[in-house]
């Protein structure tokens, strides 16, 4: 998405000339981190495609990875019903704390038993299936399934609806969340094996249901 326009006037900026920007994984929802921009930022966001902000302490624009590499390409942008905030739905190639290794600038839980449910976990799991099949590990689960290849994969993927299916005929709750976990994990091996994005499979289920 680039060489997008939009009136400008409608973003209320502060007295400083920036507005906060809250930044989105597109697929998991994940939040990514807290950014400044001002109009320029946003004109450049707009126009390259790209995430652009500005640095409060160097006080420039300035293109999101440019230096590590780590882009964040514009999938959809929203603005807060104050129009002060604005909100960047963003495909991110690398991570966003690059220092830190992580893909979030959040990953650090202070209070609560929050678990990632729905969007969130599976855009995570995503990830970690697609770093085993770049990275492949001795002992790994995961990348032995790519190793042995596309056949394997897909009679895993069958053996584990079959389960899933004999579980069902139980009274064990627990079993059937364990078999529906081990056949939605597989099935997102196999997605990967034919690079199918979540997003792709998202997409085709909305267009069934409208």
């Amino acid at each position: 998405m680039k060489n997008v326009t939009i009136d400008m006037k409608k973003i209320k900026f502060g007295k400083d000339g920036l507005v906060p920007v809250v930044v989105q994984d597109y697929e998991s929802g994940e939040v990514l981190m807290l950014m400044y921009a001002n109009e320029e930022a946003v004109q450049k966001t707009l126009s390259s495609g790209f995430a652009h902000y500005y640095s409060r302490s160097r006080k420039n624009v300035y293109k999101f990875g440019d230096v590590l590499g780590n882009y964040q390409k514009l999938k959809a942008m929203f603005l807060d019903h104050d129009s002060d905030t604005i909100l960047l739905k963003v495909d991110q190639a690398g991570k966003a704390d690059p220092e830190q290794g992580t893909f979030t600038c959040f990953p650090q839980q202070l209070v609560g038993e929050y678990n990632t449910i729905g969007g969130e976990m599976f855009g995570r799991l995503q990830r970690i299936i697609g770093n085993a099949k770049k990275n492949p590990e001795e002992g790994d689960y995961t990348s032995f399934l790519f190793v042995r290849g596309l056949d394997r994969i897909a009679k895993k993927v069958g053996e584990e609806a079959v389960e899933l299916v004999i579980a069902s005929k139980g009274d064990e709750k627990k079993l059937v969340v364990g078999e529906a976990a081990d056949l939605l994990f597989h099935v997102m091996v196999l997605l990967n094996s034919k690079n199918v994005k979540l997003s792709e499979v998202c997409g085709e289920l909305c267009k069934r249901n409208r």
